[in-house]
């Protein structure tokens, strides 16, 4: 009888236990335990006395009526397990029937394509200038909502697909729009100014005559701290004031990333300066070698000019020319004629080479430049090269980065040689010309004035 008793202390104590850990807070729960603890003790300790004051048959009775309730609890239990295991079995079955009907169906393939779409558009739509726009409008929780449907455990519904296709639309319709609007600009100082936008579908945005930068994070645009050439500037502002008609823009297929790159070259100035000192030097030897050469050259021409001048008229010589010059020397002047012809033909040329030192002055140091460029261009290019190696030798690897400031150098410095020495080449050329026209009109108005000298001389 006391086993009996003790079983049903235990079963009400598992029962009240079992009530107590519902309770989220600990401490409740240990004071809900102690007192359910030393209620089932009260109540154990009630129903003993009970027993033990019950006479024999009475006693009997209790303990058959007990044992009675422990065994309908245990069939209730068997019963209630049972029918649990056949609930699990048919659950079992209804998920494989629905698998196979989805299977046969191709909703599980479409519903995992609607969220690998909406993961990828997602992306895309985050990348997206027009999200700018959007968010300008009030409209900025189109990436949220489609990440949502991609991170999903459940199956997308019929509202969840419409938004998504939605969404695709409204992409596809504005990536294909010139669109004006007012949006915050970010400036390179850090702040904000609220200007009209240009968007050229989703791959170039220009405000004013400035390019833009989007920035996925913040949702807006920001102005670039360097901007392209000029000419693209000017398509940006012919495009920020037209309204109607056909506007000559510059587009980024790149979405902004060319653009980008682009504004990032070197301009001439900056190119001269990564080429170092030796730039510097070949290029003042080319900038003297062409004032020289401007200089020499309009003297050429003016003193060809004035030559063909005297050509026409030799009646009347003049000492502003060269020719005029060499024919004053003898002409009218039997006495200076002398008797041989060999020593009149070197006063002529006496006369001739004084002109010739003005004619093709210059010259000289022209072609000293042209020789000089190439061998101060190849030091240059023997100093980025050092440059290069000694960067290698640093960093311990070959990255091309890390090459590419010493290797710049040298091939600047190597273009800049060229690039003088090939004008100045064509140049001294020009200039050995006209000098050899002139001194050959001088040779030969001089000689034919000798020649004709010597015959009146003779014939008298």
């Amino acid at each position: 009888m006391n086993t009996a008793l003790r079983r049903l202390a235990l079963l009400a104590a598992l029962g009240a236990a079992q009530a107590s850990f519902a309770a989220a807070d600990l401490s409740e729960l240990l004071k809900q335990t102690e007192n359910n603890s030393a209620a089932n003790a009260a109540q154990a300790t009630e129903r003993a006395a009970k027993y033990k004051a019950a006479g024999g048959a009475q006693q009997e009775q209790m303990l058959k009526e007990a044992l009675a309730a422990r065994a309908s609890a245990e069939a209730a239990s068997r019963a209630a397990l049972e029918k649990y295991n056949a609930n699990e079995l048919k659950l079992a079955e209804l998920n494989k029937r629905m698998k196979d009907n989805l299977a046969n169906l191709g909703l599980a393939e479409v519903f995992g394509l609607a969220r690998q779409v909406a993961g990828d558009s997602a992306t895309l739509m985050q990348q997206s200038m027009t999200t700018a726009q959007l968010a300008a409008d009030g409209k900025n929780d189109r990436v949220t909502a489609l990440r949502s449907l991609a991170e999903a455990d459940t199956a997308p519904g019929a509202a969840d697909l419409k938004r998504l296709w939605t969404e695709l639309l409204r992409e596809m319709t504005l990536a294909g729009q010139v669109a004006r609007f007012k949006a915050k600009v970010g400036q390179p100082n850090g702040g904000q100014t609220e200007q009209d936008v240009v968007r050229i579908g989703a791959f170039t945005a220009t405000s004013g005559a400035d390019y833009l930068s989007f920035i996925p994070e913040l949702k807006t645009f920001v102005r670039l701290s360097r901007q392209p050439p000029a000419e693209l500037r000017d398509m940006a502002a012919n495009l920020a004031k037209a309204d109607t008609g056909v506007v000559k823009a510059a587009v980024d297929p790149a979405r902004g990333a060319l653009l980008a790159l682009y504004v990032e070259r070197p301009n001439w100035l900056e190119r001269v300066h990564r080429g170092g000192e030796v730039t510097y030097v070949i290029l003042a030897v080319g900038a003297l070698g062409i004032a020289l050469w401007a200089v020499q050259f309009l003297y050429l021409v003016v003193v060809r000019i004035g030559v063909w001048s005297q050509l026409r008229d030799l009646t009347k010589l003049s000492k502003m020319n060269p020719l005029g010059r060499v024919l004053l020397a003898f002409k009218g002047d039997a006495e200076r004629i002398e008797q041989e012809a060999d020593i009149a033909e070197l006063r002529i040329s006496e006369a001739v080479l004084r002109e010739v030192p003005k004619l093709e002055r210059f010259q000289a140091f022209l072609r000293l430049a042209v020789a000089a460029g190439p061998l101060l261009g190849l030091i240059g290019t023997v100093i980025g090269m050092i440059v290069t190696f000694q960067a290698i030798t640093e960093s311990g690897s070959s990255d091309p980065k890390l090459m590419a400031n010493g290797i710049g150098q040298a091939m600047i410095a190597t273009v800049a040689g060229l690039g003088i020495a090939i004008p100045l080449l064509f140049g001294n050329s020009i200039l050995a010309t006209l000098s050899r026209g002139v001194v050959q009109i001088l040779d030969e108005q001089s000689t034919g004035l000798l020649a004709a000298t010597l015959e009146r001389k003779r014939s008298a």
